[in-house]
């Protein structure tokens, strides 16, 4: 070992275990008595997830639904009144969660039957596969025979309905909406790889299966292949690689009213709307305010045009994001918010996303690692100019807190030593909307220092709103992805590509119909929890922040009921009007 180097060496190993000593009295302590219930159940219900994968499968259900219904009945043989504040809320919470979990799958049912004429032969696959996986005897002279008419079937029914689609045929087979046709054929291509691993079970392992099977198995893939592009592109209207069409597939009231409720939003989807439309009001008067301070009047579009040329020169994005994390960090420290420990300061990284990734994520991801939006080489003048311009400095001083620290970063470090066992619980209300709430609250601190840093900071406050109005209206069908991408461009000043993306992400990218609104309504739940205890003086910033981290993401209804040491029942179900007058009001600003 070089001479010199040994003290050091020995340093890096000795210092992480005297800073781990001293943070033992920061360790998560817990004594919840529904914690060893909730962590078997997420055993069972994963071992359950593993060994019935085929998301299509009645069998799948049927379990799901046994496992829930017998954790619901040992649930209400618990002794709720003995428990301490911290049971009570795990067994409102995984109560909560089982609820609806049953009810999920009976919306999934729902929506299967309605693409259930398009998949005749969905149940043959299926049930190939849960054979397999029962480890039953095969025939395999009679599977050859199955998959052949299998082939037929296929054949038969895109002979149907191509037919039917030629003359316009308004028969019910025919009426099918685009969302529909859509849904059908990503159902296709994930029965094509349901039928691909049992085949691929037995190929090559058993001579008469590869004999017999071979050459049938061959024709129903590819058959398979034809149908789902058949029904994406003559009956959803996606051509070829097109990945710029937009088709999602709203969940209409119904399915709202029961997200609604898992999240313990004791509101409509109509009055979530209101509330939107109200705080875009106020930010809209506020970027008046901003505009003619800059010059540019009452019309404060035109200063938004100013502040997205404000933008670094290709290849110094991640340093301005560096010295953005910093500066926000110190911010925290100054005025005492949270507790920021020494690691989650010096684990956080950075990654740029690829122009494929930026179609749908337009601007930074974040966590321990934040992920940049910026234009490469590859892209068009117009794709390059658009992520630029959206990607702007007053933009991203907005929102690279947001992705780190007070933001998401800091919340992973926290969850994942704090109660992570209430991970089964996680909500975009508490994760998206704890985020968002760090904004305004940096708002009120004064940490925009100029016109144009409130214009960027307003523009995803609008955003925000603008998420909550198109994302409801588009499951309520009120609004179709045209116009909500149009929407955002022409109120909130969105670049058209970057709406684009937004409103792709929204409808397609995987997320829960209720994640673009819990940015602005978890915020303001946060809000009206701060003015409740910050605000009368029960807890300091530090305090507050500290204790809603340490409850890791569950609904705040459910961090309120255990801050406040709510007195709650059995049967307990959320009141809470967090937005209302009536119930105490709120200054959202």
């Amino acid at each position: 070992m070089t001479k010199g180097l040994y003290p050091v060496f020995v340093l890096a190993l000795v210092l992480p275990i005297t800073q781990s000593l001293s943070r033992q009295s920061e360790m998560d302590t817990s004594r919840s008595e529904m914690r060893g219930v909730i962590e078997l159940f997420q055993a069972d219900r994963d071992g359950t997830s593993r060994s019935y994968n085929v998301s299509l499968s009645p069998v799948r259900s049927a379990r799901l639904l046994q496992l829930y219904n017998e954790s619901l009945g040992s649930l209400k043989k618990q002794d709720f009144e003995a428990m301490s504040q911290d049971g009570k809320v795990d067994y409102l919470l995984f109560r909560n969660y089982l609820n609806h979990e049953i009810r999920q799958l009976q919306l999934q049912a729902k929506n299967a039957e309605e693409v259930e004429p398009l998949l005749p032969f969905a149940g043959t696959i299926v049930g190939l596969e849960d054979a397999r996986r029962r480890m039953d005897t095969i025939n395999t002279e009679y599977l050859a025979g199955l998959l052949t008419r299998m082939n037929k079937q296929i054949d038969s029914i895109q002979s149907v309905l191509d037919s039917a689609r030629k003359a316009a045929d308004k028969s019910h087979l025919f009426n099918i909406k685009k969302t529909a046709a859509n849904r059908a054929a990503s159902m296709v291509n994930n029965l094509k790889n349901v039928l691909k691993h049992w085949f691929e079970y037995y190929h090559g392992y058993d001579p008469l299966f590869t004999w017999w099977v071979s050459e049938p198995y061959k024709a129903v893939e590819e058959n398979l292949k034809n149908y789902a592009e058949f029904l994406r592109e003559k009956l959803a209207g996606i051509k070829g690689d097109d990945k710029t069409t937009i088709i999602g597939s709203p969940i209409g009231r119904e399915g709202l009213l029961s997200e609604l409720e898992y999240e313990m939003i004791p509101y409509t989807a109509d009055e979530l709307i209101g509330i939107a439309n109200k705080e875009f009001a106020w930010c809209e008067n506020e970027m008046k305010k901003a505009s003619a301070e800059l010059g540019y009047g009452a019309d404060w579009k035109k200063a938004l045009e100013y502040v997205k040329t404000k933008h670094v020169d290709p290849g110094k994005q991640p340093q301005l994001v560096r010295e953005l994390a910093l500066e926000a960090i110190k911010f925290v420290d100054d005025n005492d918010l949270v507790t920021v420990p020494r690691l989650a300061r010096d684990t956080w990284r950075m990654e740029m996303l690829t122009p494929e990734q930026q179609l749908q994520s337009p601007f930074f991801l974040g966590g321990e690692v934040i992920q940049v939006a910026f234009p490469t080489s590859t892209m068009g003048h117009e794709q390059k100019m658009m992520s630029m311009r959206g990607n702007n400095i007053h933009f991203a001083r907005a929102t690279v807190f947001h992705e780190l620290i007070p933001g998401h970063h800091l919340q992973g470090f926290m969850t994942d030593r704090y109660k992570p066992y209430r991970g089964l619980f996680s909500t975009p209300f508490w994760v998206e909307g704890g985020a968002l709430y760090w904004e305004t609250l940096f708002w009120d601190l004064g940490f925009p220092k100029s016109p144009e840093n409130r214009v960027g900071m307003l523009f995803w406050r609008m955003h925000r709103c603008a998420r909550i109005i198109f994302s409801l209206s588009y499951h309520l069908e009120k609004m179709t992805p045209q116009e909500c991408i149009d929407f955002l461009v022409e109120r909130v000043g969105h670049e058209r590509e970057n709406a684009a993306a937004e409103v792709r992400r929204s409808v397609m990218g995987g997320y829960g119909p209720l994640y673009q609104c819990a940015y602005m309504l978890g915020a303001l739940q946060l809000r009206a929890l701060r003015k409740e205890l910050v605000g009368t003086g029960k807890m300091t910033n530090r305090q507050f922040h500290d204790a809603v981290l340490q409850e890791n993401a569950i609904p705040i209804a459910m961090v309120r009921a255990s801050l406040t040491k709510q007195s709650l029942t059995r049967e307990h179900k959320s009141t809470w009007r967090f937005y209302d007058s009536a119930a105490g009001g709120l200054d959202s600003k």
